[in-house]
């Protein structure tokens, strides 16, 4: 009898231990990305990995821990010098299980040294990349022969070596216009920079009529800025607020704001920082404040 009741007894403890268990994860938010569906009809997450300043190797590095962490969107340039280490910190996440090809969404650009040769450009960053496809190919700035830069970029769609196309450092309609009037396939994407001091919705406004989305580099203001935008008064009482750092208010207000958003880092910590922003929402009234300290200046002049 003893027996049986001290039997009872632990079966009883094990079902309210895993039922708490079983509570506690459901309470618990879910690591996950965002996905905006482009105009090309693909999906394309909306928090990702910037690699400008990165060497093949750190890139590599930087790469394979951030699909790890859960990011699904990766940036590069062939003006970076790190498509090879790129395409293989790609190609190791594939090759231990953490994410198929199809779930990567891989951007590059055609920079403007090759602008004569763009479908050349096209091949060899595919090359580089070690890739069959890649999901978005941006023409990289303004610049001679562009149009017809834009127009290898719809030959490789029509070839299965690109999945969407875009322009990026094109800042406003009339210059977004310049390409839409040639376009046989409309961009998808504008990337530019954008952060709390250059907002530009406006352009946002513009290009949405056409089903394009924004996309930010520099989100943080980039080298010599971040600092200066970490430390506004803002920013920092809404971290406070919410008990979470600068930088992922500032990526929080991205996301929230309609825009797609590639924070660049080299540093583990905080790139798994970075993709840590999905489990709250700034209120109207934060949004609000940060639309208000919009002050139209770019830290750049790409």
């Amino acid at each position: 009898m003893f027996k049986k009741i001290f039997m009872l007894i632990i079966c009883a403890v094990f079902v309210n231990f895993f039922s708490a268990c079983a509570a506690q994860k459901e309470t618990q938010p879910e690591m996950k990305n965002d996905f905006v569906t482009l105009n090309s009809g693909y999906k394309m997450p909306r928090l990702g990995l910037g690699t400008w300043t990165l060497d093949d190797d750190t890139a590599e590095d930087c790469v394979y821990y951030a699909l790890k962490v859960g990011y699904r969107l990766i940036d590069t340039a062939r003006y970076y010098g790190n498509e090879v280490g790129v395409g293989r910190g790609v190609q190791r996440a594939i090759a231990d299980g953490i994410a198929t090809r199809e779930e990567i969404f891989i951007t590059s650009k055609i920079m403007p040294s090759t602008y004569n040769s763009p479908d050349k450009a096209i091949d060899d960053s595919l090359k580089n990349l070690n890739l069959d496809y890649v999901d978005l190919m941006l023409i990289h700035q303004p610049g001679y022969n562009d149009e017809e830069v834009y127009k290898a970029l719809e030959r490789g769609v029509r070839a299965g070596k690109i999945r969407s196309i875009g322009i990026s450092n094109y800042y406003t309609p009339h210059d977004f216009d310049r390409i839409k009037n040639i376009a046989e396939i409309m961009p998808a994407v504008v990337q530019n920079e954008n952060h709390i001091y250059y907002q530009n919705e406006n352009l946002q406004s513009y290009v949405a009529k056409y089903g394009a989305v924004v996309e930010s580099w520099y989100p943080f203001g980039g080298r010599g800025n971040t600092r200066k935008i970490f430390s506004d008064a803002t920013i920092k009482q809404l971290a406070q607020k919410y008990s979470k750092s600068p930088a992922q208010i500032i990526l929080r207000w991205h996301l929230q704001a309609g825009y797609v958003v590639i924070p660049g880092s080299a540093n583990k910590n905080h790139i798994a920082e970075n993709f840590d922003v999905f489990d709250f929402e700034l209120t109207a009234d934060d949004m609000n404040l940060i639309r208000g300290l919009n002050k139209n200046r770019r830290f750049e002049n790409w």
